[in-house]
Formats: C-alpha cells, structure tokens, sequence
C-alpha cells in the first residue's frame, strides 16, 4: 500500500513501470536528488497536486497489477 509519506524513489523501486501515474499528475523529475528525498505529500505540495488524489491513483496501479 502506497502512502503519502513514501518518497517518489521509494515507489519508484517498487515497480518503475508506475512511472506514467506520476507524470500524469505533472510530476517529471522521478530520479532527480529530490525524488529520494522528499516524500509524496511534500512533492505534491511542491507541484501543486493533491497528494491524496495521488496516492489514490498509485494504489490503483498496483492494484490492478495483483
């Protein structure tokens, strides 16, 4: 289960395939030192996402990945 409190490497690792669901929210930079660093929630205030809507989409990858 994905949270906000993962970082964008962290999620990353999980599956790069996941890749799109983060651009689709505007959200490029999926190996940049800040992606490591920084969790969803912080990357989303960044952004201008609504990390819950995020979140939401992320487990539905992986979701529909079982």
């Amino acid at each position: 289960m994905i949270t906000a409190d993962m970082t964008i490497a962290s999620v990353m690792k999980l599956d790069p395939e996941v890749a799109p669901v983060f651009m689709s929210f505007g959200m490029h930079c999926l190996y940049c030192p800040h992606a490591s660093a920084e969790s969803i929630a912080d990357a989303s205030l960044v952004h201008g996402v609504n990390a819950d809507e995020l979140v939401k989409a992320l487990n539905a990858f992986f979701d529909a990945k079982k």
